[in-house]
This record gives C-alpha cells, sequence and structure tokens, in this order.
C-alpha cells in the first residue's frame, strides 16, 4: 500500500470593492474580492497549504511572502502549480482534497460544479475527488466590520 499522509490548510482574506473575485481559481462577478499581495484566492492558498502540510514541506508564506515584490499580484493557480512540482519532486501527488468555503461575499452554490472541475484540473485529478462546500459566515463578517472569505482544506497525498 502507498504511504498516506493528510493535510490541513486554512485562510481568510478580506473582502473589497475593486478587486477580482477570485475564488479557487473560477472568477465570480461580485462586487468585492479578496485583498491580498498575490490574487488573494483564498481557496487556492489553503489548497497549498494543505499540500505542503501534508508533505512537510515550507507553508505558503515562507515560499511566497508577501514581502516580496516579485509576489505582488501573482495568480494563485501558479502559485499552486509550483507546490505540485514541489510534492512531485519530493515524491508525492495529491489524492483528494475536501475544502469549505465560508463566505458573506459571492454565493458558491452555482459555480460549485465549475469550481470542481476547476481545481481537479490544477491538481491532476478526477473530478469526483475534489469536493467543494459553501457556508455562509452567519453574519459574523458584519461583527468585524466587513464581509471576508474563510476555507479550510483537508487533503489526502500519497506516495
Amino acid at each position: 500500500m502507498s504511504e498516506l499522509r493528510v493535510g490541513l490548510g486554512f485562510d481568510v482574506h478580506r473582502l473589497v470593492p475593486g478587486r477580482p473575485c477570485w475564488l479557487g481559481g473560477v472568477l465570480f462577478d461580485h462586487p468585492t474580492g479578496p485583498a491580498g499581495h498575490s490574487d488573494g484566492d483564498a481557496v487556492l492558498h489553503a489548497l497549498c497549504d494543505a499540500l505542503l502540510g501534508a508533505a512537510g514541506l515550507d507553508d505558503l508564506g515562507t515560499l511566497f511572502p508577501d514581502t516580496d515584490p516579485k509576489w505582488k499580484g501573482a495568480d494563485s493557480a501558479a502559485l499552486l502549480g509550483e507546490v505540485c512540482a514541489r510534492l512531485g519532486a519530493a515524491g508525492w501527488r495529491p489524492h483528494n482534497a475536501d475544502i469549505v468555503i465560508a463566505t458573506e461575499g459571492p454565493r458558491i452554490a452555482p459555480k460549485r460544479a465549475e469550481l470542481r472541475t476547476r481545481l481537479a484540473g490544477l491538481l491532476g485529478l478526477d473530478p469526483d475527488a475534489v469536493n467543494v462546500k459553501g457556508k455562509t459566515l452567519e453574519g459574523m463578517g458584519a461583527l468585524a466590520g466587513g464581509a471576508g472569505v474563510a476555507v479550510q482544506v483537508v487533503c489526502l497525498i500519497a506516495r
């Protein structure tokens, strides 16, 4: 049997006017988007950290620090590509991912199938190996003075 490892990733971003709303490598039609040094795609950031953690590699912030102008406005799908290449070099491959997206911003359900297909393509997996669930923040974003997106990812990697 292959050696297996589990990884857990988490990311959170404020949603602000004037930013494109990239989540999971999919552009949402929404008046606000995730603030961040890169494109702010919290889904891909949490997925990267889950994969890196499972493989025992450095985290996203260490590999692609927000203090480095090289990553300003970076496409998070390209960062995930680099993470997958690092996993491969260490002898690992993604096996599946389960993703929860909690937001008071765009509704996830209408793009759930597109998200699964896009994420599976980025990971080199079949869409049934990637699950996406949308949740609301039940008004808690308003308590903090605005809307945001929080993402949690659990993944399995194999040798």
